[in-house]
């Protein structure tokens, strides 16, 4: 297959393969090289997406998105008209890009962790006039501070492998590179009932309102996972899912996320309540309404 022409619809057909998995792309780099880019669900400064693809003999690459786990692989013939020899050079050749993927991406989750090491260890405990805490109404609860940014731990077992910054103005952003899913900021160390949420203040005024130890998420996404990794570590207590009612937004996914968490590992789910006429999604929100005597 050398005719440009020819080319160009390999590389099209396969955008067009990504784009129905994972949303908009940018330029496709046919150049057997691990690309990343933003994705529709990535905010500012994060890129989850990855592809590879490759023109020479047999068009073939494959993509996904290391915030869900996704992989997709894509080749432009059709496998069935293959010899058994071609198949298996085409299956080895995708089997290649994957683990390429896969060890860039653990690179960059331990460039990632070491970074957080670094930070974490360079910073002051939290000011709790910090204007994010104060505008939250709540304690620092072991948070840091670098500068005027804050810095929320995100843990495996115990162990520091993220951070989400959160300056000032309230804008958040995860170290680049860093892997979320799976992870969570841990707020108190209390026997029963443990609680599950997406955002750090959102934990920490649930901490507050129960005395119970609360799990941070950052994110609806990752309530599953968290609450799988917790229900293996805690298999008998109970766990309860405080999702965000996100009742503005079609199909509330705030509201569904919760619930399909707590249906994963047979746990509860709860959301705040609110008057039609007031704003607000977060049992955060729900709490500062209440101080200002709104309800």
């Amino acid at each position: 297959m050398d005719s440009p022409s020819t080319y160009t619809d390999a590389a099209a057909a396969f955008r067009a393969a990504a784009e129905a998995e994972l949303g908009a792309m940018p330029v496709i780099e046919a150049d057997g090289v691990l690309h990343r880019f933003r994705t529709e669900r990535d905010k500012r400064g994060q890129r989850s997406g990855w592809y590879v693809l490759f023109l020479d003999r047999v068009p073939a690459g494959a993509f996904g998105d290391w915030k869900t786990g996704v992989t997709f692989s894509w080749s432009a013939a059709n496998r069935d008209s293959m010899s058994p020899t071609e198949r298996t050079a085409l299956e080895q050749r995708i089997s290649e890009q994957r683990e390429a993927a896969r060890r860039q991406r653990e690179a960059e989750y331990k460039a990632a962790a070491e970074k957080a090491r670094k930070l974490w260890g360079w910073a002051k405990a939290a000011d709790p006039q910090h204007p994010y805490l104060q505008s939250k109404q709540v304690q620092p609860h072991g948070l840091r501070q670098h500068g005027s940014t804050l810095l929320v731990p995100l843990v495996e077992a115990g162990d520091l492998v993220n951070l989400q910054r959160i300056h000032p103005s309230g804008e958040k952003r995860f170290l680049p590179g860093g892997r979320v899913r799976g992870l969570y900021s841990p707020i108190g160390l209390c026997s029963g009932p443990l609680y599950i949420c997406e955002g750090w203040a959102t934990g920490a005024t649930i901490h507050a309102v129960t005395g119970r130890s609360v799990a941070c998420a950052m994110n609806a996404g990752n309530l599953t996972p968290v609450a799988q990794v917790l229900r293996r570590r805690y298999p008998g207590r109970l766990i309860i899912v405080a999702g965000d009612n996100d009742r503005s937004t079609e199909g509330n996914p705030g509201k569904t996320a919760a619930m399909r968490a707590a249906k994963a590992i047979g746990g509860e789910w709860i959301v705040p309540d609110f008057p039609a006429d007031l704003p607000g999604t977060d049992f955060n929100d729900l709490a500062r309404l209440e101080r200002e005597g709104a309800l």
